[in-house]
């Protein structure tokens, strides 16, 4: 209905038409959201990890009903993030440079639904493993290099890192 409606007053106004070639402004792609999604998803699994000794009652259904939703949102926001940069900033000459960039999108995406299926640390390990390898790439297609460092809070596990230089 609304279409319809928009047309009708396409049709009797005239809009001028416009057209974008990405969703956000070029040169804003960074990694490193994905890569705090996955770390989530890991802290989720832990979380709920240390439940299995707690006492079955009502608020540790709820608190197990939080994480779960949050992790699984998380597994969403990686594939999401993921999607974005593969499908917006990836072009011919990214994929020259690194031809496996399909076949590790494709892989991430099937890790983050493993990882929202499952309370598994593994599976979220390698989601995150995953991703850290995207984002190697991610940079070395802009000239950055990169290193691996522990995150600075739980669930302190390696991620890549820009190795940026301050200005002067």
């Amino acid at each position: 209905m609304l279409h319809t409606l928009m047309s009708k007053l396409d049709t009797s106004l005239g809009f001028e038409e416009a057209a974008a070639h990405c969703d956000i402004p070029c040169k804003i792609y960074d990694p490193s959201t994905a890569q705090i999604a996955a770390l989530t998803v890991i802290r989720m699994v832990d979380l709920l990890e240390e439940l299995k000794s707690a006492e079955l009652n009502v608020n540790t259904i709820a608190k197990v009903s939080r994480l779960v939703k949050e992790k699984e949102a998380h597994g969403l926001v990686v594939k999401e993030e993921i999607r974005v940069i593969w499908g917006d900033y990836i072009k011919q000459p990214q994929l020259d440079q690194f031809p496996q960039l399909h076949e590790l999108t494709h892989k991430i995406m099937l890790a983050a639904s493993r990882a929202k299926q499952e309370i598994n640390r593994d599976d979220a390990m390698k989601l995150l493993e995953l991703v850290n390898e995207f984002a190697e790439i991610f940079w070395a297609t802009k000239g950055v290099s990169t290193f691996r460092a522990k995150c600075p809070y739980l669930p302190e596990e390696i991620v890549v890192y820009p190795q940026l230089t301050p200005e002067a």
